[in-house]
């Protein structure tokens, strides 16, 4: 099995939904099951463990889940199989549901308790078609390379005023600023908010200098836990995280000091925990799915370490994922960001040249974050690793995730 959830941004960048792709069998291995029914669990919705061990609270709230059903999956108990609220769900459907009685009167029933719809793969020669389904609709997803754009709005402003429109495929921040003047569109899904930084010209703030500097305190071999302390004492958030989290461990309180709270954790624990806290205060003033991309990057990098035979650079593996987006952190090229901070030669071998073992486990994080199927599976057959380890690593991480956010 393979899964993963892609977010889609509105306007202003942020998370609104987020779609689920999943895939059950690896077809690189099994190709001849891509020209048949075989093992695509018709009967089953695919990948809803990932919305499950994710948990909702964790993604940005209120986002909708759009969930992929066929046209036979969507005949089946919906409502056993996902655990979600209806109302945070859109079941997404395409072309393989027909515009005939017996699946508007299901699509009917679904919306009945709550569920909503979206459409993918029409093209604008299909509209009329397909009009008595588009009526049941609240989203389509339209491919801006492959539609006439400018029909698609015409048309539906016109006709079905009342659906939102959603650019898929937007591969660069040019594309999504475009789209966005020219207006019409709800929702846009794509690569374009985590694209590498080739030109920087901001100047990095103070606060993000204090981060920097406790970051390379902590990451040396032997780090000194007085001055990681007196750094975290500049920052009243980081303070209370401290607290927070120094309380669980003592059953009688008593700290005193930061310095206290510090040792209370023992360098181990206090490098782990910066690391992970610093990387979301870093985000705060970026799109909130790179705090998620970046946490669950260092994570999944840490637990695949085993699968790729570098199971003793596990902690490394993990800084290489937190810092696999640090360019777009701080608006600078890779390359100057690194200047900034401490890495090991691996990690810079990845992030700067993709070069290593390090760069493989990247390569294959970043395939899997975008349901790149094709190409995890290529990785998967190279490195002899099997699938399901992998999905189960990969939910592993997604609780790693939900518990680091909860109280």
């Amino acid at each position: 099995m393979f899964a993963a959830l892609l977010p889609l941004f509105d306007e202003n960048m942020a998370v609104k939904a987020f779609s689920l792709f999943a895939q059950r069998e690896n077809f690189l291995l099994n190709p001849f099951l891509l020209g048949t029914g075989a093992y695509t669990g018709a009967g089953r919705i695919n990948g809803l463990e990932v919305i499950e061990n994710t948990g909702l609270n964790t993604l940005s709230p209120d986002a909708d889940i759009f969930v992929p059903v066929t046209d036979v999956s969507l005949f089946t108990d919906i409502e056993v199989q996902c655990k979600a609220p209806a109302s945070r769900i859109v079941i997404l459907i395409d072309k393989a549901v027909k515009p005939e009685e017996a699946f508007i009167n299901r699509i009917k029933q679904l919306r009945s308790v709550g569920y909503r719809f979206a459409i993918r793969k029409l093209f604008v020669a299909d509209f009329e078609e397909y009009r008595k389904v588009l009526e049941l609709m609240d989203f389509i997803l339209l491919d801006y390379k492959r539609i006439d754009i400018s029909k698609a709005k015409v048309y539906f402003s016109k006709l079905l005023p009342n659906i939102k429109l959603v650019a898929t495929n937007v591969d660069s921040t040019e594309v999504f600023d475009d789209l966005k003047s020219e207006g019409g569109y709800t929702l846009y899904e794509g690569d374009f908010y985590r694209l590498p930084v080739t030109k920087g010209d901001v100047d990095v703030a103070p606060i993000k200098a204090n981060y920097i500097e406790l970051l390379n305190i902590v990451n040396d071999a032997d780090f000194d836990l007085t001055k990681a302390a007196d750094i975290i004492g500049r920052d009243t958030a980081l303070v209370v995280s401290l607290l927070k989290m120094v309380n669980r461990m003592t059953i009688n309180g008593g700290i005193t000091t930061i310095r206290h709270a510090a040792a209370m954790m023992g360098q181990k624990e206090l490098k782990k925990w910066i690391n992970t806290a610093v990387a979301e205060k870093l985000c705060e003033d970026k799109p909130s799915e790179l705090t998620r991309v970046s946490l669950l990057r260092a994570k999944f990098a840490e637990n695949l370490a085993p699968l790729f035979n570098i199971a003793g650079q596990s902690s490394e593996l993990f800084l290489m994922g937190l810092f696999s987006v640090l360019d777009i952190i701080l608006n600078k090229p890779m390359e100057e960001a690194l200047v900034m901070v401490k890495v090991s030669k691996p990690i810079e071998g990845a992030l700067l040249r993709g070069e290593g073992s390090f760069a493989t486990v990247l390569e294959f994080i970043k395939a899997y974050e975008i349901a790149d199927w094709t190409e995890v599976s290529r990785l998967m057959v190279i490195n002899n690793i099997d699938m399901d380890k992998v999905y189960d690593l990969y939910l592993v991480t997604l609780k790693w995730y939900r518990d680091l956010f909860s109280e």
